[in-house]
């Protein structure tokens, strides 16, 4: 069942999003994703079989955990426990995370961009080199470490 257009204007309004659908097939479901996702990245959430199409479509797709199976199957993101509620959730843990992945690629890629060429010169000692590089090591996992103690709004 679709949901209930008074439903998703009182969810939106709350959510302070402008643009909401509500009560449409599978098939407008699918044709609004894929319209909304040439203009940028687009989030979709579904519980039913009917959303699995539109799910699958979505930049990203996420379903809670009750939903059926084929969602839940469909989507890249499956909500556990209280479902929604979560959602900021993990959609601020996601941007954090993926911040965090960028920082470590360019840690770790200064650090070779540096040291490479100084042991191809031979200014570093083979001793010195390994050390650095489980030093370099350290240094992305205490980064990554940060994400336990992030506050996520």
């Amino acid at each position: 069942m679709a949901i209930q257009k008074p439903t998703a204007k009182k969810v939106a309004t709350a959510l302070g999003i402008e643009n909401i659908y509500a009560e449409k097939s599978p098939e407008e479901k699918l044709k609004i994703v894929e319209q909304l996702n040439n203009e940028q990245p687009t989030a979709m959430v579904g519980d039913g079989i009917n959303d699995a199409p539109a799910l699958a479509k979505a930049s990203i797709g996420i379903s809670m955990s009750d939903a059926s199976q084929i969602a839940t199957q469909t989507a890249q993101v499956v909500l556990m426990n209280k479902g929604i509620q979560h959602l900021p959730l993990a959609l601020g843990l996601g941007k954090y995370t993926f911040t965090t992945i960028k920082e470590n690629l360019f840690w770790a890629f200064l650090y070779n961009v540096v040291a490479i060429p100084i042991a191809i010169l031979g200014l570093l000692q083979p001793g010195f080199a390994a050390l650095a590089m489980g030093f370099s090591d350290v240094v992305l996992a205490i980064n990554s470490i940060r994400l336990n103690y992030r506050k996520v709004v």
